[in-house]
């Protein structure tokens, strides 16, 4: 499943990182436009959210943000609906993003907000070079957006969406290193920032809520990864992003409902028109493998069939599925034989 894949850390450490105290920085319509894009964007809305920043980037030109979250609409989309990534769109965007924050900032150094949006455009660098396997920059440009979002807290304490950053950081980076001499285990220092943002942000705790279910999911909180995505869900009952960490959650408890959640993420997919398959796939994969390990093995061999029989796919999807299209062939071998 994609969420698990390194780089996308990246990705949910910035993810939606709108801001809670920033409203207290921003001009009224500059705010009123991104609370109302990122809205859409978490609404799956992509059109809807590409209009307000393009309203952003006319309202305000010297001001990266309308760059970076066009950007991040773009990016959002793919993810999503398992597309490909405009390559040459994002990195104008962001390049252009970056070069306008570098001078905001060097006027400024010690403006909040100018260092912020100078933070985010150097993750989501980050973030695309990293999905271009540039494994080198990806991790240089991500350490210069961390240091940058510790640069907001120096400034202001309660920038709450820095905590965000930074506890979803240092979470999985002590989770990945921690056993490394002189790397301190920061995971529960982590945990109390994103939880800390979850309760302070204003506007928007979509970034800290997100980061905080897959970390509860491998924390095996599985309890409270339940009740906070119920939590979220209750306000946008629509939002795919927050199934996927339900669904992942219930895996471990309740093979049914874990079914169910993922299901009603299919039938959402399956309800739009146009798709190249991408998460069809994965979702009726991660369903069989449930339906299996239930008890369900007529169910969990349809399902792999229906895989294994689909035609058309693109080279991207196929190449992106390669892994995951053999992992079915495998669990389909295995329930014949344990039918025989």
């Amino acid at each position: 499943m994609a969420h698990y894949k390194l780089v996308l850390l990246i990705f949910f450490i910035l993810f939606f990182a709108e801001r809670n105290s920033a409203q207290d920085f921003l001009p009224p319509k500059t705010d009123s436009l991104i609370t109302l894009g990122l809205d859409a964007i978490i609404n799956q809305n992509y059109d809807e959210a590409k209009q307000y920043f393009l309203g952003l980037e006319k309202y305000d030109k010297i001001d990266p943000l309308g760059k970076i979250y066009l950007a991040v609409t773009s990016i959002s989309r793919s993810f999503d609906l398992g597309e490909e990534y405009n390559w040459d769109y994002i990195s104008k965007l962001l390049g252009e993003a970056i070069d306008i924050a570098e001078k905001n900032y060097e006027k400024d150094p010690m403006s909040v907000m100018k260092v912020y949006t100078l933070a985010l455009a150097e993750g989501y660098n980050a973030y695309i070079k990293g999905l271009n396997n540039n494994w080198f920059s990806a991790i240089s440009n991500g350490y210069e957006a961390i240091g940058n979002f510790e640069k907001c807290l120096m400034i202001d304490s309660t920038f709450y969406d820095a905590y965000t950053a930074i506890g979803t950081f240092k979470y999985w980076k002590s989770k990945k290193v921690s056993f490394l001499p002189m790397v301190s285990d920061e995971r529960n220092l982590g945990i109390k920032y994103l939880e800390l943002a979850t309760t302070k942000s204003r506007h928007s705790n979509y970034l800290a809520v997100n980061s905080l279910l897959w970390v509860y999911i491998d924390t095996k909180e599985y309890s409270k990864t339940i009740e906070l995505a119920n939590k979220i869900l209750s306000k946008y009952p629509r939002s795919r992003l927050f199934k996927w960490g339900l669904a992942r959650a219930y895996e471990s408890i309740d093979f049914k409902k874990s079914i169910e959640v993922y299901n009603e993420i299919l039938n959402d997919y399956n309800s739009i028109k146009g798709l190249n398959g991408y998460h069809q796939i994965v979702l009726m994969h991660l369903i069989a493998q449930l339906e299996y390990r239930d008890g369900n093995k007529p169910k969990a061999l349809e399902l792999c069939n229906i895989i294994l029989n689909k035609k058309n796919l693109s080279e991207y999807v196929k190449d992106e599925l390669d892994n995951r299209l053999e992992r079915v062939k495998q669990l389909r071998e295995s329930i014949i034989e344990s039918t025989k």
